[in-house]
C-alpha cells in the first residue's frame, strides 16, 4: 500500500470513528441505533492497534525476534511449550476474557449506555491493553516470572513478598466471583449444564488429536471440536426435554459449587496441552465467532438502544442493581474490558511460558485485550437493547425493585409480571425475575438479536436455542478463566513457599503441583460457597469487592511495569504506564473508602452490618459476617497496595536521582534458533 493510500485509509477510519462518537455524545433523547456505538469502538481499536501498539513494541519495549524466549530455552513439555501464536492467542484471550467483559458492562448499564462505553473504549486503549502488553513483555524477558516475583526483584524484597501475598489473595477473590456467575447461570438448568459438561471430553479429544494423533493439524481439530460443540448444544435441548435425563443434569447451586471445585483442581494439574490449551482454543473459536456474528447482526438489523445515554441513577447513587454514583463505581464495575489486574497474572503466568517469538507479544498482549474490550461493548449493546423495565426486573431483587419503583416509574422503566412470564417462556426458563449477576440479561439480549436475524432470513426465531447458546457462550468464557487462574495461583504459591522450601518451588515436582493446586482451589472454593449461600445472592456483595480488588491489582502491575521501564533507562516513556496508574489509584481508593465507610447501608459494608445488628430476619447473621469479612478484605488490599505504591515511588526517585544504581533482572540474551530458521 502506498503512503498516500495508507494516509487516506487511516484518515477515513479515524474520521468515521470520530463521527460515530459525535453522534453518541450529541444525542438528546432521540432513538439511536446500536450500530453507532459499534462503529465508534471498532474504529478506535483499529487505529490504536495500528499506531499505539506499534509504538509500544518498537520504541518503548524494543521487541527482538533474535532473542530466544523462555518457551524455547526452558521447554519442558508441561508449562514451557513453544506454541503457535494463533493457538496461544486463543489460550490467552480465553484466560483473560472471563465474566468481567460480559457481566461488568451489563451491570453498569444501569447508568446508561454512554459512560460504560466511553470507559470500555478509552480505558482499554490507554490502560488495559498497555498493562497487558507491558507485563507480558517484562515477564517474557525474565523467564516467565510471576508479577509478585518481578515486584520482589525490581522494587525490593519485602515489598515483593508483600505483593506476592496480596496478589495471591486478590486472585482467590477474583476466581470465586467468576465461579459464582457460572453457578448462578447453570443451577437448575439441565440444558446448560449438559452442554458445558460436554466441552471437557471434547477438549481432551482435541488435545490428543493435535499432540498425539495428528500433530500440528490445528485446522482438523478445530473443525471437529466446533462440530461436536454445536452438537452438544442441540443435544442439550433434547436432554432437557427428557424428564429422566433432565433430572440427572438438574442440580442445586451448592452441588454445582463442588463440581466447579473438582474441575478447577483437575484442570490445573493436567499438562497444558491435554486440557487447558485445546479447551481455551475451542472456547476462543466460539467466543470470537459469536462476537463477530453478533456485531454483523447488529449492523444488519440496526437494533435501537432502548436504554438512555444517562439514567437518573448516574447522579442519584441509589441504583437498584448496585448502590453508588457513576464516579467512581462505573470504573470498578467495568473492570475487565477496560483494564483488569487479573490479566497481569495471566500475562506473567502461563502465556509468557508459551510464546515462541518476542514479536508475538504485541498481537497476543495488546490485541488480545482489544478483543476483550470489543466483547464488553457487545455486552453493553445487548443489555441496552433490552427494554429498561425488563433489564431492571432481571438484575434486581424484588425488594430492591420496590424501593426504586418511584424513580423507575418517573423514568418510564416499568414492566408487568405478565411480560416477564412471557419472556421466560420464550427463553425456555421457568422465571427470569431477579436473575442477578448479569449473565441471564446478556443472554436474553443476545437471543433477541440473533432471533431477529434468523426471523428476517425466513427461518424460525429459535429464541430458546439462542438463549441457551448464549448461556453456554458465557459459561465457557468463565470456565477457561477458572482453570488458567487456578494454574497461575499454583505457580504463585509454589514461588512463595519455595523461598522457605526450595523443592516445593519446582514447578515440575508433582507432589508440589498437587498440594499447591489443592490449596488454591480450597481458597476460592470457600468464598464461592459463601457467595452461593448468601441471602442477597452473593453477587451484590462480592462484585464491588471484585472490582476494587481487580483494579488495585492493576495498580500493582502498573507500578512494576513503571519500575522496570525506569530501570531500563526508558523513563521518558514512563508516562505510558503512569497515566493509567494515576487514574486507577484515584478511582479505586475512592470506591474502596466509600464501600467501607459510607453511612448509607445500601453502599457501606459497615453501615449495612450495623443496620442488621440484632435483627431476627433469616440470614441476618450471615450477612453481618459477610459485611465484616468484606470490610477486612477491602482494607487489607487497600493498605497493602498503598505500601507498594509508596515503595515503588521511592525506588523511582532513588534511581532517577542517581542515588541507586539501576539493576534489571532480565535473563541473558540467547540467540533464537527460530530466528535462524530452525
Amino acid at each position: 500500500m502506498t503512503r498516500l493510500a495508507s494516509i487516506l485509509l487511516w484518515g477515513g477510519i479515524s474520521a468515521l470513528g470520530a463521527g460515530a462518537f459525535g453522534v453518541l455524545a450529541l444525542s438528546r433523547g432521540e432513538t439511536l441505533s446500536a450500530a453507532w456505538l459499534l462503529t465508534a469502538a471498532v474504529c478506535t481499536y483499529a487505529v490504536a492497534y495500528r499506531f499505539y501498539s506499534k509504538f509500544l513494541a518498537a520504541r518503548v519495549f524494543g521487541l527482538d525476534d533474535r532473542r530466544a524466549t523462555p518457551a524455547e530455552r526452558c521447554n519442558n513439555g508441561r508449562d514451557y511449550v513453544p506454541t503457535n501464536k494463533w493457538v496461544l492467542y486463543g489460550h490467552h484471550f480465553a484466560a483473560i476474557a472471563g465474566a468481567g467483559p460480559l457481566v461488568g458492562p451489563v451491570l453498569a448499564a444501569q447508568f446508561g449506555f454512554l459512560p460504560g462505553t466511553l470507559w470500555l473504549v478509552i480505558g482499554v486503549v490507554l490502560g488495559g491493553a498497555v498493562q497487558d502488553f507491558t507485563i507480558l513483555f517484562c515477564s517474557l524477558r525474565r523467564d516467565g516470572k510471576s508479577l509478585g516475583q518481578m515486584a520482589k526483584e525490581e522494587i525490593n524484597h519485602s515489598a515483593g513478598i508483600t505483593g506476592m501475598l496480596a496478589v495471591l489473595f486478590i486472585m482467590i477473590i477474583l476466581l470465586a466471583v467468576l465461579a459464582l456467575i457460572v453457578v448462578n447461570a447453570l443451577k437448575a438448568s439441565p440444558w446448560g449444564l449438559f452442554t458445558i459438561a460436554c466441552t471437557v471430553p471434547i477438549a481432551l479429544l482435541m488435545g490428543w488429536w493435535m499432540k498425539r494423533w495428528r500433530p500440528g493439524k490445528v485446522g482438523e481439530a478445530s473443525i471437529a471440536g466446533a462440530v461436536l460443540l454445536l452438537g452438544a448444544l442441540v443435544a442439550g435441548g433434547w436432554v432437557a426435554a427428557q424428564p429422566h435425563l433432565a433430572s440427572a443434569f438438574t442440580h442445586s447451586a451448592t452441588a454445582i459449587t463442588w463440581m466447579m471445585v473438582a474441575y478447577g483442581f483437575v484442570a490445573s494439574v493436567l499438562p497444558v496441552w491435554m486440557l487447558l490449551c485445546p479447551r481455551d482454543y475451542l472456547s476462543t473459536f466460539l467466543k470470537i465467532t459469536t462476537i463477530l456474528v453478533l456485531a454483523l447482526a447488529i449492523l444488519v438489523i440496526l437494533p435501537p438502544l432502548k436504554m438512555p445515554a444517562l439514567t437518573p441513577f448516574a447522579s442519584l447513587g441509589e441504583g437498584p442493581v448496585f448502590a453508588g454514583k457513576l464516579f467512581p463505581f462505573a470504573f470498578i464495575t467495568i473492570a475487565c474490558g477496560a483494564i483488569s489486574g487479573f490479566h497481569s497474572l495471566v500475562a506473567s503466568g502461563t502465556t509468557p511460558k508459551m510464546i515462541a517469538r518476542e514479536s508475538d507479544a504485541r498481537f497476543i498482549g495488546y490485541g488480545g485485550m482489544l478483543m476483550e474490550s470489543f466483547v464488553g461493548v457487545m455486552a453493553m449493546i445487548a443489555a441496552c437493547t433490552l427494554d429498561p423495565g425488563v433489564y431492571f426486573a432481571m438484575n434486581t431483587t424484588p425488594t430492591g425493585l420496590a424501593q426504586a419503583s418511584q424513580v423507575l416509574s418517573q423514568a418510564g422503566f416499568v414492566v408487568t409480571p405478565d411480560i416477564m412470564h412471557q419472556l421466560a417462556n420464550q427463553m425456555g426458563e421457568q422465571t427470569l425475575i431477579a436473575r442477578s449477576g448479569g449473565a441471564p440479561s446478556l443472554a436474553v439480549g443476545m437471543a433477541q438479536i440473533f432471533a431477529s436475524v434468523s426471523s428476517a432470513l425466513g427461518g424460525r426465531t429459535l429464541t430458546a436455542l439462542w438463549y441457551h447458546f448464549a448461556i453456554m457462550f458465557e459459561a465457557l468464557f468463565i470456565l477457561t478463566t477458572i482453570d488458567t487462574g487456578t494454574r497461575v495461583g499454583r505457580f504463585m504459591l509454589q514461588e512463595i513457599v519455595g523461598h522457605v522450601w526450595p523443592r516445593f518451588g519446582e514447578t515440575s515436582w508433582y507432589p508440589s503441583v498437587l498440594a499447591s493446586s489443592a490449596v488454591i482451589v480450597a481458597g476460592w472454593g470457600y468464598f464461592l460457597y459463601q457467595g452461593v449461600v448468601d441471602p442477597l445472592g452473593g453477587i451484590n456483595s462480592l462484585w464491588p469487592l471484585f472490582g476494587i480488588s481487580n483494579q488495585l491489582l492493576a495498580a500493582v502491575a502498573l507500578c512494576v511495569g513503571t519500575t522496570i521501564l525506569i530501570k531500563m533507562g526508558r523513563q521518558r516513556f514512563a508516562w505510558v504506564t503512569l497515566t493509567p496508574l494515576a487514574w486507577l489509584v484515584t478511582v479505586t481508593m475512592t470506591a474502596g473508602w466509600q464501600k467501607v465507610f459510607s453511612a448509607d447501608p445500601k453502599l457501606g459494608f459497615l453501615a449495612h452490618a450495623a443496620s442488621l445488628t440484632g435483627s431476627t430476619l433469616p440470614g441476618a447473621q450471615r450477612l453481618v459476617f459477610n459485611d465484616r469479612l468484606n470490610t477486612f478484605v477491602a482494607l487489607l488490599f487497600m493498605t497493602v497496595v498503598t505500601v507498594l505504591i509508596v515503595t515503588s515511588v521511592r525506588e523511582w526517585w532513588l534511581v532517577l536521582s542517581k542515588r541507586k544504581v539501576a539493576v534489571v533482572h532480565e535473563a541473558p540474551f540467547v540467540e533464537s534458533a527460530y530466528a535462524a530458521g530452525d
